[in-house]
């Protein structure tokens, strides 16, 4: 491109014609010798040279003269007022709770399809149980005998193949064992008086007398209890995990002039929540209606205050007097930037040329609020007032434009950039237990599928056991059972003259473990050409199994048994499962809050898996015969 030669540089960088690289010279003594005396002294030898050197570099143009003194600031700020989970309800924004529990909140898994789960936990609810009646002077022997009789923990039985989930684990085992017939399963008790599905436990014929309206209070403070004790939705409205896309999506909105900015979440799943995990719905005019009980909507606040900005400080950083030296700490001089390490360059340009130029504005922020700046006004050293721009202000397509903490906006058009500040209700830590179960999903390019492979799995006495140990256990004692039985099928035909002398056989498919999960691919309903992955079943081949048909294997995670109980596919999208594939993980969650009060919650971590991987798995095999097959 051409230019004209009296147009001038800061034209063309105030029209923005094309990007415009800086470059720039630091003047600093350089010694030759180990004697700095004479290079302390900075003599001027020739002052003309100097002078030529100041204007080179515009410091006659005094734009770097002037210190900021004072700052007036004004702001609006609204409370975020509506929060969705997912597709679910509409209902009032909680900034009374971290915003990660109330994301995050998933059901503790009380059962499975096959079993009861978390028998630690119903002790503990059954213990407090016991413990309320007895506060009220209700806790005698008929009363303790008969909770044991319709809330007792019942003594699994190793011949039933209905426990195998308690009798092929010998650690859960011992646990049944140890507390059958003597406590009381305070997790029955707690979800019949939730769902009040069943008659009233003291409607039963053979309840002992005592009075109604005093048990009633206890079951109010059992309940109290329980939901101080473990944070989760008591409505699926508040659960915000796609099962189809593994992760949480949700979105919240607040007042904004006559309608409402609407912020969603659709890709949340690192277990650090934060403004940068919404972009702005430019698109979506409002969230929905809240319930008919819910609070008026905020009104906007308006603020304008007068700061003292700070200079930024950090250790080594260069001294702007001449007769000053820097800390070593921070030595700038041993980076070594590659030329694709752009964030290395941008940080020694800060350091070395913007030393003394970033000045810090204190200015405390409502929680929970979306704040607009409206107006900055600055006045320096001299006197002078300037009108302070956003630096990421216009058009969100330009592609000179830069900024930092400022969220996205999702438009199908485009729009001005949004540079209204999002306080939310988060918390710095979280403290994480062990997973209580795990998934792995991986590509197996052999047998064209995904697996789900459960490498951690929940057993009912309330702790985690590896998938791998799991399956081979369950599977042996099934298998037990059959044997103990006696049960012996009856011989295939005979053979034909020469079979039995072959070396070979043919497989009509192989065995893999149980904790092996398939997704196959099937075709999304109203295309031709998009895949998504169903959750399928592998059959359970048991020697000598007395079933027509075998039984299907069936995942041991609440992760995977979505929609099980229902009878109903469970699809992931196939974008879901990258080629790195894909680790999913439950576990608890625990913080403390401002007012100094524990939350403890279950929830759900998605992170990456460790590449591909291959079940094994073949079907119409010939396979060698072993030595002792007739």
């Amino acid at each position: 491109m051409l230019i004209p030669a009296e147009v001038e540089l800061k034209q063309i960088t105030k029209a923005k014609a094309f990007p415009v690289s800086y470059s720039w010279s630091r003047l600093e003594g350089r010694p030759v010798t180990d004697n700095f005396d004479r290079a302390l002294k900075a003599e001027v030898r020739d002052a003309l040279w100097m002078l030529t050197r100041q204007w080179q570099l515009g410091e006659f143009e005094g734009d770097d003269a002037g210190s900021p003194v004072t700052v007036k600031l004004s702001t609006s700020a609204i409370e975020v007022n509506k929060y969705k989970a997912d597709d679910q309800t509409v209902q009032s924004f909680n900034k009374n709770i971290p915003f990660e529990a109330t994301v995050e909140q998933r059901p503790v898994p009380f059962n499975t399809l096959q079993q009861d789960l978390s028998l630690d936990l119903r002790l503990i609810m059954g213990r407090r149980w016991l413990l309320l009646l007895k506060n009220k002077g209700l806790l005698d022997a008929p009363m303790k005998q008969f909770f044991l009789d319709h809330y007792g923990i019942r003594k699994p039985a190793p011949t039933n193949a209905a426990d195998a989930g308690i009798c092929a684990h010998p650690e859960t085992w011992q646990q049944y064992a140890a507390v059958a017939g003597r406590m009381v399963d305070g997790g029955k008790l707690y979800l019949e008086l939730k769902d009040n599905t069943v008659p009233h436990y003291y409607d039963l014929p053979d309840f002992p007398p005592a009075d109604h309206t005093v048990l009633d209070g206890i079951e109010k403070e059992f309940r109290t209890w329980f939901s101080n004790l473990l944070y989760q939705p008591e409505d699926p409205i508040n659960d915000a995990w796609k099962p189809e896309q593994l992760e949480y999506q949700f979105a919240i909105s607040a007042p904004a002039g006559n309608g409402e900015k609407v912020l969603h979440a659709e890709e949340y799943y690192h277990g650090h929540l934060d403004w940068y995990n919404v972009d702005v719905a430019k698109d979506t005019p409002t969230l929905g209606e809240l319930p008919p009980d819910a609070p008026p909507p905020p009104v906007p606040v308006k603020i304008t205050q007068s700061l003292i900005p700070a200079p930024v400080q950090f250790e080594g950083m260069p001294n702007t007097r001449w007769w000053a030296f820097e800390d070593s700490r921070t030595n700038f001089s041993y980076v070594k930037p590659d030329t694709a390490e752009l964030a290395k360059l941008l940080l020694i340009e800060f350091g070395l040329i913007y030393a003394n130029d970033w000045y810090l504005i204190p200015y405390k922020l409502p929680v929970g609020t979306l704040t607009s700046i409206k107006g900055l006004t600055l006045t320096n050293s001299f006197g002078e007032n300037f009108w302070i721009d956003a630096a990421g202000k216009g058009d969100t397509n330009d592609f000179l434009r830069w900024n930092m903490f400022s969220m996205k906006v999702d438009s199908a058009t485009p729009v001005p950039t949004d540079n209204d500040l999002l306080l939310l209700p988060t918390v710095a830590k979280i403290q994480e237990s062990k997973a209580q179960e795990e998934v792995l999903f991986i590509r197996d390019e052999m047998a064209n599928m995904v697996w789900g492979v459960e490498t951690i799995i929940p057993l009912p006495g309330g702790t985690s056991k590896s998938g791998f140990e799991a399956a081979v256990e369950y599977h042996s004692f099934l298998q037990k059972l059959i044997d103990d039985s006696g049960v012996v099928l009856p011989p295939g035909p005979p053979v034909k003259d020469g079979d039995e002398e072959a070396r070979i056989r043919y497989e009509v498919m192989n065995a893999i473990p149980e904790n092996w999960i398939p997704f196959v691919p099937a075709h999304v309903e109203g295309s031709n050409r998009e895949v998504q992955l169903q959750r399928a079943a592998m059959p359970r081949i048991l020697n000598n199994d007395p079933k027509t048909r075998p039984d299907k294997i069936r995942p041991r995670t609440s992760l995977l048994q979505y929609k099980l109980a229902e009878k109903g596919a469970y699809f992931i999208h196939e974008e879901e499962v990258p080629r790195s594939g894909v680790r999913v993980a439950q576990s608890y969650q625990r913080t403390r809050w401002n007012d100094g009060k524990v939350f403890v919650w279950f929830g759900v971590r998605k992170t990456t898996g460790k590449g591909e991987g291959s079940s094994g798995l073949g079907f119409d095999r010939i396979v060698n015969r072993p030595a002792d097959t007739p």
